[in-house]
């Protein structure tokens, strides 16, 4: 009785640690928008890029209600079609972050006409300028962007917006759901393109406003690299491929000094076409020099080979994703 309180208690711990997590990354990635994205018109793709441009548009209508407007429908579909494999955690993410940048934006701007205008010389009194800076703006927020949804996906959840896009598209027209983001993406780059860019349905235009378009691009990039960096972290494992004929002090340094193990391949000389053992080895990325040198004073006539190890599973490496588990494509 006593064991099943104590699972109930931790199951709950979890699921209550997991949506303060999931809150958590929607409020980092909403605090991306309203302070480094939104007020320099970028455009850096999905729901919320699609929100900036019709702001453009229709001022007097905030991005996060434009973030409701395109994000219910899709949310609505997506439950429809795919039922019980959409789960709860994105439909309350996606509930959570437009309302939460609308909180945000009128705590940030003085006045409703400053809301409208997302001028960022009035952002936070001016204290938050950027203008001169676009570069800086733009990094801070593909970093918090990337960092606000890695925390999110990986508590298995998304924001929604493009991700269901991409399902769709993967459903009926067969085409893979990273294409599929792509082609989201890229059809709402270009929605801003025409209109930030190029002032399509503005009546003031910024005649500077392509360059917009290529920050928003930047974003696109730096914030996927850094998601993928919270969901599967930093590649530093190499792969070893090792012809000696001194196994026996090499597998002594490998079993003793690295404290790790290695797999005999068995392999034969195209050009001799003599049978030897060729050394798999799985190593760190700072444990290559050292490998090296020790390779070098124990058989200098070796054959090494080092390549990179995209995703290292098992004992001593990372453990295997769960069933279902979202991963960086």
């Amino acid at each position: 009785m006593q064991t099943n309180k104590a699972l109930s208690s931790l199951t709950s711990w979890r699921w209550w640690r997991s949506l303060l997590l999931i809150f958590l990354g929607c409020s980092i990635m909403g605090t991306a928008y309203v302070l480094f994205i939104n007020p320099y018109n970028f455009v850096p793709g999905g729901v919320y890029g699609l929100a900036i441009v019709m702001h453009n548009i229709f001022p007097s209508i905030q991005v996060g209600t434009f973030g409701y407007m395109f994000d219910i429908p899709l949310m609505i579909t997506a439950l429809i079609i795919f039922g019980g494999k959409f789960g709860a955690r994105t439909v309350m993410a996606a509930a959570y972050t437009p309302g939460f940048m609308n909180f945000l934006t009128q705590l940030v701007y003085p006045t409703q006409e400053a809301v409208e205008s997302l001028d960022p010389q009035l952002l936070l009194g001016g204290n938050l300028n950027l203008s001169n800076d676009l570069l800086v703006a733009c990094m801070l927020g593909a970093i918090l962007t990337g960092v606000g949804m890695g925390i999110v996906v990986r508590q298995q959840a998304t924001t929604g917006g493009t991700d269901i896009v991409a399902m769709l598209l993967q459903k009926y027209a067969g085409i893979k759901f990273s294409t599929g983001i792509f082609f989201a993406d890229g059809f709402v780059v270009m929605a801003g393109l025409l209109v930030i860019g190029f002032g399509l349905f503005l009546d003031a235009p910024d005649p500077s406003g392509w360059l917009l378009t290529i920050y928003s691009l930047i974003i696109i990039y730096a914030s996927s690299r850094v998601l993928a960096y919270m969901l599967d972290g930093a590649s530093y494992d190499k792969l070893l491929f090792i012809i000696t004929d001194r196994h026996a002090e090499l597998k002594k340094f490998i079993i003793e000094d690295l404290d790790r193990s290695a797999t005999y391949i068995r392999s034969r000389g195209m050009y001799t076409d003599a049978e030897r053992d060729m050394i798999f080895l799985v190593i760190s990325r700072k444990e290559v020099r050292r490998v090296q040198q020790q390779i070098k004073q124990i058989d200098p006539r070796a054959f090494l080979v080092v390549t990179d190890a995209y995703d290292t599973y098992g004992e001593g490496f990372k453990a295997f994703p769960e069933d279902g588990e979202i991963q960086a494509e």
